[in-house]
């Protein structure tokens, strides 16, 4: 049975138009005005409405043994929360520790999604050393369709990788075509900042920000950009929360390094304060890199406008409040992260676009259609084209409400933005042609999800000789 999307305003990218969509199959079939349809096909009136293609979130984390608990979210319900909040396809990173397999752990990640998620999905696989086996193990796991890393410059002894691992991992990324995304600190500072605070009895979570400083972000951006450039290996700098860090990546993509930009929700609406706020409250607002002075939004923002942030993500990282007060007595102890997989459509349309200055084709752009393009799913996704995906967000723009737990789907007793007003909201998410979503409550099918293969950019494949 196909589907008849009627007098909306589709929105992409690059371009704006009144337009009817014909969806067959799964896929977009038709493109135009007055369009009609054989008997039985289902019609969506968008009359006032804004057409978005599905909005593709970068960087999430699902399923995630960390600091002694797991993430709360399972597919089941992060999928769903994901398609309420306008994302239909969600790139997660997949993060066995140094002690873990890589080719177990890919599997295990693998199966809690596969005929659970309710939205398309993929992986970056996070490379947490590099011995004998990994070589051959990645190639694997490229071979099957999981064509990004991640590594991280952090964590030391839990998911950090050295200097040397990290000059491996990019070797075999530029020869196989393959993106790096980095989570860029320096772990050694990082680790001897929290003994030191920890030893002079500052233990709140107000000093977990001081522990990682913007000197030590920009520091690890500026590494990651040298190593990128030694090797001719392209990188993606994930999180990105400071004007410091910015800096150091925007003068290495002046200079020729091949490095996307990555910032992700929370920096841009929230600052270190929340972290300072008295008992559980300030706990909650702990993740890595730390809230940063409210003075860096504004150059985030700015950054975002100007397409030297590429992405937005959310680094969604859902820890109950039972979960953050693990560390109540030591902020290293605190499980680090925030939900906002629902939230990140909403709340960057209308602090963005609303009420800011970020032009709403930038705003597809960075949350949809850049995000395909670099992690190869563009045509099929990102795009409102003949023969893509038929993943669409049909958007209320004039809804009213406010963020808050009671109503969330995502699985946590808390929410970030508590109280935070949105204008706007999707009305009707469809992924690959099916109805998922109608006015903010999941109508679809659980565990309609394709596992989203991606090819290597053979634009990036090359000779690893050093350049």
């Amino acid at each position: 049975m196909g589907l008849l999307i009627c007098n909306g305003e589709i929105v992409t990218h690059e371009d704006h138009y009144f337009a009817d969509l014909y969806i067959e199959d799964q896929w977009i079939t038709q493109i135009g005005k007055n369009l009609s349809a054989p008997p039985g096909t289902t019609v969506v009136d968008a009359t006032g409405k804004l057409i978005f293609p599905g909005f593709i979130d970068p960087h999430v984390h699902i399923y995630l043994p960390f600091m002694g608990t797991f993430a709360k979210d399972t597919y089941e319900t992060a999928s769903v929360a994901a398609l309420v909040g306008g994302t239909t396809s969600m790139i997660e990173m997949c993060c066995p520790s140094r002690q873990e397999d890589a080719l177990d752990g890919y599997k295990l990640w693998k199966s809690k999604a596969e005929g659970i998620s309710a939205c398309d999905y993929a992986f970056h696989m996070a490379v947490t050393r590099f011995d004998d086996k990994t070589e051959a193990q990645l190639r694997e796991i490229v071979a099957d369709g999981t064509t990004s890393f991640k590594i991280f410059l952090s964590y030391k002894n839990f998911f950090g990788v050295d200097d040397g691992e990290m000059y491996q991992t990019l070797k075999l990324a530029r020869e196989l075509g393959v993106i790096v995304t980095a989570h860029c600190e320096n772990a050694e500072l990082v680790s001897r900042l929290q003994q030191e605070l920890i030893g002079q009895g500052k233990t709140g979570p107000e000093w977990h920000e001081p522990s990682r400083p913007e000197t030590v972000e920009a520091e690890g951006t500026g590494r990651f950009a040298t190593f990128l450039e030694t090797t001719g290996a392209h990188g993606y700098v994930v999180h990105l929360s400071c004007a410091a860090a910015l800096k150091a990546a925007v003068e290495a993509k002046a200079r020729g390094v091949k490095l996307s930009i990555e910032s992700v929700l929370p920096h841009f609406l929230l600052d270190k304060t929340y972290a300072e706020r008295d008992g559980v409250e300030g706990l909650k607002y702990v993740m890595s890199p730390p809230l940063r002075d409210k003075a860096n939004q504004t150059v985030l923002w700015n950054a975002l406008e100007a397409g030297q942030i590429d992405t937005v993500g959310t680094d969604h990282c859902p820890f109950d409040l039972n979960q953050k007060l693990l560390g109540k007595d030591a902020f290293t102890q605190i499980p680090n992260g925030i939900p906002g997989l629902e939230d990140r459509v909403n709340l960057m349309y209308t602090y963005g676009v609303k009420r800011g200055e970020l032009n709403i084709h930038r705003f597809v752009d960075a949350l949809s259609t850049r995000v395909s393009k670099l992690f190869g799913l563009y045509p099929r996704k990102g795009l409102i084209a003949v023969g893509s995906d038929a993943d669409l967000v049909i958007y209320d723009p004039g809804y009213r409400g406010v963020v808050s737990a009671k109503t969330q789907h995502m699985n946590n007793d808390y929410s970030g933005f508590e109280g935070v007003e949105i204008e706007g909201r999707p009305a009707v998410v469809t992924v690959r042609g099916n109805v998922q979503v109608r006015d903010g409550v999941f109508v679809g099918e659980q565990g309609r999800s394709k596992f989203l293969r991606r090819g290597v950019r053979q634009e990036l494949a090359g000779d690893t000789n050093a350049s």
